[in-house]
């Protein structure tokens, strides 16, 4: 078995305009750095498949789905909201990026992978259960950790959300299911606003203040993560894997490197009740050198290489 990295070239087509920092070169500057580290050697490579609507539907309403699908203009760009737009290729895009998840989970659940990487776009954990922000379609977290629990019968999992936005959207879907902890890092106050209160009892929600960096993670995650994480002992852990809290990454104004993700993610790999059974996705991350390289290494950390 190894670790599974899982794309798709339609992740690509998704292309909210120029300038948009949520682009197609993201994939390509992960991609790029992956060769030139060799690591690609020790990988195994999946083309992720498009997600059916049961999948998406134990995440989202039908009603969120068909007015997606109505919204798909045939040229051009149509804004969702400001941040949030799809073109002629986004809906090919999402689902992609959506069952990238669902088969990770049977990757991982089935034994035929360790565990697993999604690199895809568009990202996920924004998108509410009847509502599409922050570059967001597909809640693709929700909907890997939902498939793992209700095809594979699996009775706890956690997500794990160090993006430098706050995972509202994860929250607004997985709150009130008792089969799952969260458990977050996150810029605040800042965008979407959120997060810091009314969340479940024994979620972990980390708010943090600007200029977070390695030290500071590492104590949040040593006395808060991981002692949350081992009382509810889950049996896999799903990743939002946002590397916008990188120092050289201007959406934020956090100071993280690329040995801290990699630090966070031997960590998780280590946790004995999951087995180091984890299946990431790609979110935030929009300098491209920085998130190139931090994915890398975070992949490099998955593979214990």
């Amino acid at each position: 078995m190894a670790t599974a990295f899982i794309t798709h070239a339609d992740c690509a087509l998704h292309d909210m305009g120029a300038h948009h920092p949520e682009c197609p070169q993201r994939l390509g500057a992960i991609n790029d750095r992956l060769i030139a580290s060799g690591l690609e050697a020790y990988l195994e490579f999946h083309d992720a498949p498009l997600a059916t609507d049961a999948q998406i539907l134990r995440a989202h309403s039908a009603d969120y789905l068909a007015e997606l699908r109505a919204a798909v203009p045939e040229h051009g760009i149509h804004h969702l909201d400001p941040d949030t737009a799809i073109g002629p290729r986004t809906l090919d895009a999402a689902l992609r990026a959506a069952g990238a998840g669902v088969l990770a989970a049977d990757l991982v659940v089935s034994g035929r992978a360790d565990n697993a990487f999604c690199a895809v776009r568009p990202p996920g954990h924004h998108a509410c259960r009847s509502r599409a922000m922050g570059f967001c379609l597909f809640n693709n977290i929700a909907i890997a950790a939902l498939h793992a629990l209700d095809a594979h019968g699996l009775e706890r999992v956690a997500v794990v959300d160090f993006d430098v936005h706050h995972g509202n959207g994860t929250e607004d879907i997985l709150g009130e299911d008792a089969r799952v902890i969260m458990a977050s890092t996150f810029q605040h106050p800042f965008y979407p606003y959120s997060g810091d209160r009314d969340a479940p009892e024994h979620w972990v929600n980390v708010p943090v203040r600007a200029g977070l960096r390695g030290e500071d993670l590492r104590e949040i995650v040593t006395t808060r993560w991981l002692p949350a994480l081992r009382s509810f002992a889950p049996q896999m852990i799903f990743v939002s894997a946002g590397f916008d809290a990188h120092l050289e990454d201007d959406m934020a104004s956090c100071a993280l490197v690329e040995a801290d993700y990699a630090w966070v993610t031997a960590q998780l790999r280590a946790l004995e009740c999951a087995g180091g059974r984890i299946v990431s996705m790609l979110e935030g991350g929009y300098a491209l050198s920085a998130l190139g390289r931090s994915a890398v290494e975070h992949a490099r950390a998955l593979a214990d290489l």
